[in-house]
């Protein structure tokens, strides 16, 4: 959850024309929504063991906001994220209603009888397929970073997977990545610190080196999110639709992460009351998102 709050910000800030700053307050704004979120969902929604952050699903339909002629013709970089995230925010506000009806008249719970592993496993995994050209071709921005991280991943979630070093927990594979971040972080500004990247090209630099991200440096001290910190939202019927393909993605994705929840938590499957009571929140989860302005909506995560 902590990678995909700061990588989403990352990759879409800039293309909105945001500056360091305003992508450090977009982080700031997901991670407190998120904590938000996953307070509501263990208080109120299904009550399992999950957390809620940033989704890869709202990537596509953020992107083709992004692109809008009408947001693409403003030259002052600034104004133009401040007007992209407006969009974006109106978008989920309305697309949340989506999942607000499904969840609280409970016709969600209905669906999910229908929903299987092995039916939701192909729509998760065309999300992940769908950005693999946009995500996978920033490893060859830096091989010797991007390379060892990906080969750590599918050493620990794969083949280690089966070896506990407590004898309950299978640490390799519920927490790989978050083991291999640090491990990599650190190979990383050893490299830099070793003049290893003195000599390269500015790009190469702004990819690899752990001291040109600039995100500390423009973080305050104290921010507290806010609703409309971005200003008023605007509303756009083609932005709504292109955001409500990524509401229900997400809504079976959740419904998945829930069914997941209950079983790593060795509890009963959720009944379709407890997954529509989820949902609803989960819905008003992305108002929450939209009325704050994190840039992406909300899923649960394992």
């Amino acid at each position: 959850m902590l990678g995909t709050t700061v990588m989403i910000p990352s990759a879409l800030v800039p293309l909105m024309g945001g500056s360091d700053g305003d992508k450090i307050r977009v982080i700031q704004t997901l991670l407190f929504v998120s904590g938000i979120n996953t307070l509501l969902q263990a208080l109120f929604g299904t009550r399992l063991p999950a957390v809620v952050g940033g989704s890869f699903a709202y990537i596509i339909p953020i992107i083709y906001i992004i692109g809008d002629s009408s947001l693409q013709r403003i030259t002052e970089p600034h104004e133009r994220f401040l007007q992209t995230m407006r969009a974006i925010q109106g978008a989920m506000i309305t697309s949340s209603s989506l999942q607000i009806v499904l969840g609280y008249s409970q016709v969600w719970g209905l669906f999910s009888r229908f929903f299987s592993p092995l039916g939701m496993a192909p729509v998760v995994g065309l999300v992940g397929l769908g950005l693999l050209d946009r995500g996978f071709l920033l490893v060859g921005n830096c091989v010797e970073i991007g390379i060892p991280m990906l080969l750590i991943v599918i050493l620990l979630s794969q083949y280690l997977k089966h070896v506990r070093l407590v004898r309950t927990v299978p640490i390799f594979e519920r927490f790989t990545v978050l083991i291999c971040v640090p491990i990599i972080w650190v190979y990383a500004h050893i490299l830099t610190s070793a003049g290893a990247y003195r000599n390269t090209h500015v790009i190469t630099q702004l990819s690899c080196r752990t001291d040109r991200a600039r995100l500390i440096y423009a973080a305050p001290w104290f921010k507290v999110p806010y609703p409309l910190q971005w200003g008023k939202p605007t509303f756009n019927a083609g932005h709504t639709f292109a955001m409500m393909s990524a509401v229900l993605v997400s809504t079976i994705e959740s419904t998945g992460a829930y069914k997941a929840a209950s079983r790593l938590a060795i509890a009963t499957p959720p009944p379709a009351y407890v997954l529509s009571r989820g949902i609803g929140w989960q819905g008003i989860g992305i108002m929450l998102d939209g009325l704050c302005g994190s840039l992406t909506g909300s899923t649960v995560s394992v």
